[in-house]
């Protein structure tokens, strides 16, 4: 069976929501960040980043990590794209082309749109955004978004997912970087097409559940 390790808080909401969409069995170990230890919620918590045993997994001291036999996968793009390979179904790719659009669309997603997003979430759920300095890390982050949102706004403008007219892993693993950036109050409004596929994204039983999980551990 396979075996994640890593909390909601995390990146590893990728392949939790990949796990729910397949109904794959597997079983959760609830590693947390170290840093958080501080944190008297969860200041308790029995095993976390910096674990001895999960550094044994993955001694880059990061989550989320996946165990299944002998196969160890420690990066979430990875693990959330493997996860829908072997559990097959509609929202894995059904033949070679549908691969390559599906890794190229996950691949944009982490390389243009994740990291200038998680500087906006970051800044904003912090409340940095008050200062000056903090402003102008937003409106940097937000200006660096609008070409790669500007690019999935007119690819989903003429349909509702990213990959042959159906959900796959490709929009898990998109909205899963496009979601870092809706704290900010204009950016993804902007965008229309992008919005309201987020919202279809996220209206799925399956993100529910693993949001319902997220919201459930100590922030």
């Amino acid at each position: 069976m396979l075996t994640l390790y890593g909390c909601y808080r995390s990146r590893a909401t990728r392949p939790l929501w990949a796990l729910f969409e397949t109904g794959l069995a597997f079983a959760h170990v609830p590693i947390i960040q170290a840093y958080r230890l501080a944190d008297s919620a969860a200041a308790d918590a029995p095993e976390n980043t910096a674990s001895p045993s999960f550094l044994a997994v993955n001694p880059m001291g990061q989550i989320p990590a996946m165990v299944e036999g002998d196969l160890v996968l420690t990066e979430s793009l990875a693990i959330t794209l493997h996860i829908v390979r072997r559990a097959g179904g509609p929202i894995a790719p059904a033949n070679d082309a549908e691969t390559a659009l599906m890794e190229q669309w996950a691949l944009f997603a982490t390389s243009a749109i994740e990291g200038p997003a998680l500087e906006i979430m970051l800044a904003l759920t912090q409340g940095q955004d008050k200062a000056a300095e903090g402003a102008a890390r937003v409106a940097k982050a937000a200006e660096a978004l609008r070409r790669p949102l500007a690019r999935l706004n007119a690819h989903l403008a003429t349909q509702d997912w990213l990959v042959a007219g159906r959900f796959t892993v490709a929009d898990i693993i998109a909205e899963e970087c496009v979601r870092y950036a809706q704290p900010h109050p204009t950016l993804l409004a902007e965008f229309p097409a992008v919005s309201a596929w987020v919202a279809r994204c996220q209206a799925r039983p399956a993100f529910q559940k693993m949001w319902a999980g997220r919201l459930a551990e100590p922030a």
